[in-house]
């Protein structure tokens, strides 16, 4: 066959045309594939911002009523408001056991036997009280002293100086005792008591410092979660809050409610809680009558007197000297914060996590906290090769969207939307989160659509070039 140079440029024109045209069919094809193979991976493995869209309003949108209070600028009550001031000498009252020493009277000796001496009394370990002298007399119920040959004296109100003069003067005006021969010795052997009763459901002050505050454990599941405490007698001046919380194991530890609840035991205060029990039980009823109505929460108690630990700088409590005072019977409520959690779902992996008692927590530190960075996959993601399981490792893009879905008043929900890479840039743009909040972590749809892109082009596109 005769090759001519005119021949041998068209066969080799034809030669590019063909690889040219071969090359166009395997790009189509290839084309074709990742479509075709983004499509399917879209629709049937778990494209969630497509298939399961969550309706929600942008963080910077949402009313304030909304958003969570902050805590971070509370600062500690000054644990001195919530003692009494002791008195500078003791005053008495019904309890107190008093010694008591009269030469001659008590005890009776003969004019012509010498007196015994007085009993010395020595006090328990526990007690602060320097050693007594004389013979145990208690106070009685009415503040009365009961003593030989003459009749009960009031010493409720007194101190002990004027007791032993208001003894002294009563033997010598009943012609008792002379003038010279009456002196009576009275010193205190043991100090009356006020028995209440302290309920603590945070295991006793400090124990919960050492437990992992990232884990669910540290609020519920990891221990007894019934309530501890039990009767505390307090001496007198010292039946206050902070005695009674000290007798029982120190302020409230971190799986406690930052505050101290007080129930009265006095007739007056019963009968004001039954009342408010009863006014928001036929409230209750009334609004159960109505199927468009929404069920009233329980009010908080009037009756129930709420101590705060920690308030804005510069707030007092402003508590009294009664507020503080415990009579015998009240109730001291450590209440525990086992509701004070929240929960996560989505890409974030799912669990319930308690809040920090004494600083905010935001979205950031919320993914944190539950093992999810801002700028990494999170672990159930990387767990299942990216979106869809196509991408495998390749799949780089974070997801960029959270949505915190919180309950509001009558069973209903508002969905916050975060944009996460807005949220970095701008505090403002971090809300902070409340107890009960769920977080649930989504994929933008153009975040999805670049991951499975991605994947898929690494998984099958290079494989499909290396074949041709």
């Amino acid at each position: 066959m005769n090759t001519t140079p005119s021949n041998l440029v068209q066969s080799q024109q034809d030669a590019g045309n063909g690889r040219r045209a071969q090359l166009w069919r395997q790009i189509k094809r290839f084309g074709f594939t990742i479509a075709a193979s983004t499509l399917f991976a879209g629709s049937m493995t778990g494209c969630s911002a497509l298939t399961q869209p969550i309706d929600g309003i942008p963080a910077s949108r949402v009313p304030r009523q909304y958003f969570a209070e902050p805590k971070n600028d509370l600062v500690p009550v000054d644990i001195s408001l919530l003692t009494l001031e002791p008195p500078r000498e003791y005053v008495l009252g019904a309890g107190d056991i008093l010694g008591v020493y009269i030469e001659g009277v008590l005890p009776f000796n003969p004019p012509s036997s010498p007196p015994e001496p007085p009993p010395v009394n020595f006090p328990d370990a526990e007690s602060t009280l320097p050693p007594s002298i004389g013979y145990p007399i208690a106070v009685q119920e009415d503040g009365s002293l009961s003593l030989p040959l003459i009749e009960p004296l009031n010493v409720n109100g007194l101190t002990l100086d004027q007791v032993r003069d208001a003894i002294r003067d009563a033997y010598i005006d009943n012609d008792i005792l002379r003038t010279d021969k009456a002196r009576p010795i009275v010193t205190i052997i043991q100090e009356r008591t006020v028995d209440v009763i302290v309920v603590r459901e945070d295991g006793g002050g400090g124990q919960g410092l050492l437990r992992n505050a990232a884990s669910s454990d540290f609020l519920r599941g990891g221990s007894d979660r019934s309530a501890s405490g039990g009767l505390v007698k307090l001496k007198a001046y010292q039946n206050d809050i902070l005695h009674a919380l000290v007798e029982t194991g120190g302020l409230p530890g971190l799986n406690a409610k930052n505050q101290v609840k007080v129930l009265r035991a006095s007739t007056r205060n019963r009968e004001a809680r039954e009342e408010f029990l009863a006014k928001y039980r036929k409230q209750r009823l009334a609004a159960m009558a109505d199927p468009c109505a929404c069920l009233p929460k329980l009010p908080e108690d009037p009756t129930v007197m709420r101590i705060p630990l920690r308030l804005p700088p510069g707030e007092s409590p402003n508590l009294t000297q009664e507020d503080i005072t415990l009579q015998e019977g009240d109730i001291v409520y450590i209440e525990s914060r086992e509701t004070e959690v929240f929960y996560t779902g989505g890409l974030l992996p799912g669990g319930e996590f308690p809040l920090p008692r004494d600083y905010d927590l935001d979205v950031l530190g919320a993914m944190a906290m539950v093992g999810n960075g801002v700028y990494g996959q999170s672990s159930q993601s990387q767990r299942s090769g990216g979106i869809g399981g196509l991408g495998g490792a390749i799949a780089t893009i974070p997801p960029g969207r959270l949505y915190i879905l919180r309950k509001t008043d009558c069973n209903g929900q508002i969905a916050i939307e975060v944009d996460l890479a807005k949220a970095i840039n701008e505090p403002s743009s971090r809300p902070l989160i409340k107890a009960g909040d769920t977080l649930v972590l989504q994929y933008k749809p153009e975040e999805e659509v670049l991951n499975f892109g991605l994947g898929t082009f690494f998984t099958y596109g290079i494989r499909e070039l290396l074949r041709n």
